[in-house]
């Protein structure tokens, strides 16, 4: 139910004006101020790529389009984290801290001893508040899950899961090396051990129609999940989708910009109005594009486009959601 302010103006269940349940303002709340992550290569890689699921990893995955230029493994933790706290430092003076992002690849993909090594080296940086810890559904387990759980007790801790689509067929298109219900369960474990819970999912993957997309938000509305990534489908080179993609043009659609705003209008609607919506689109260098891009349009402009056409169209997040559950 919404509430008014004295200037009238509507205030969303999560506690402001924004007609989303954005990701700064989720940080606003937990820490009374902005928090930058600092991102983090720590040399893991991926049982989807040696050998002991699958080699070649998902058909879409090139890290290099993401990873920023002071990431390295060549680099300690440490050091990556101080040249990453210098390198947002100025552009985010206000930041009241920083959580250290373990991004690149399956991040839990370890032996726990070495782990504890990395998380604790992170931790111990001054002005780090916590971790992000980036990985798959399937490189988990109860010991790894109990310890991490210890950090949550005194730190901020997420496990973001790269889960991209609810359907097995998909999953199994794009060499995702594990099915939904591995997802669901991972995400259930996390978060019935006290650790926040965030995942990735991907719009556009060759064989999900507009409806599926849609319908999928309803599936995602049952999993206890804290924060959530989307992405626009994006075809990178390099990849086994590349590939794919020049052989079978026809079975790839690319939403357009506007497109996507206002399909994303229409996530929103159905999302569940607690789930923190922490981005909504990808954006990678265009020499990383084989596909169309949306070219240089930016983060910042996107959501100016995005909270404009949910203000046209009178939606906010959740707003069909008690309707559908």
């Amino acid at each position: 139910m919404l509430v008014m302010n004295s200037k009238e103006n509507k205030i969303y269940p999560w506690g402001d004006s924004r007609r989303y349940n954005s990701y700064a303002s989720y940080f606003k709340r937990l820490f009374g101020s902005r928090m930058q992550k600092v991102t983090i290569d720590a040399g893991f890689t991926c049982p989807n790529r040696d050998g002991t699921i699958s080699v070649g990893g998902c058909t879409y995955c090139n890290n290099d389009a993401f990873n920023p230029s002071y990431c390295t493994s060549l680099k300690s933790v440490s050091e990556q984290i101080a040249e990453g706290i210098e390198f947002h430092g100025g552009r985010y003076r206000r930041a009241g801290g920083f959580l250290a992002y373990f991004q690149a690849y399956s991040n839990t993909y370890k032996p726990l001893d070495e782990l504890k090594a990395l998380y604790e080296e992170a931790l111990s940086v001054e002005g780090i508040k916590g971790l992000v810890i980036g990985t798959r559904p399937d490189c988990v387990d109860e010991a790894k899950l109990d310890y991490i759980a210890t950090l949550a007790e005194k730190y901020y801790i997420v496990i973001e899961y790269g889960i991209e689509s609810v359907y097995d067929t998909t999953l199994r298109l794009i060499n995702r090396g594990h099915d939904f219900a591995c997802a669901a369960k991972a995400v259930e474990q996390t978060a019935s051990r006290g650790i926040h819970v965030g995942a990735h999912f991907i719009f556009g993957l060759p064989g999900e129609s507009r409806v599926q997309m849609l319908d999928s938000v309803d599936v995602i509305n049952t999993l206890p999940l804290d924060t959530v990534k989307f992405h626009q489908l994006q075809v990178f080179r390099g990849t086994t989708m590349e590939r794919d993609y020049l052989a079978h043009p026809e079975n790839y659609h690319f939403f357009e910009c506007d497109e996507y705003i206002d399909f994303f209008c229409d996530i929103l609607a159905r999302l569940r109005p607690d789930i923190v919506v922490e981005r909504f689109a990808g954006e990678a260098p265009p020499r990383f594009h084989i596909g169309p891009s949306w070219g240089m349009i930016r983060n910042n402009t996107l959501i100016t486009m995005l909270e404009k056409r949910l203000e046209e169209r009178d939606i906010y997040q959740g707003c069909l959601y008690s309707a559908i559950k």
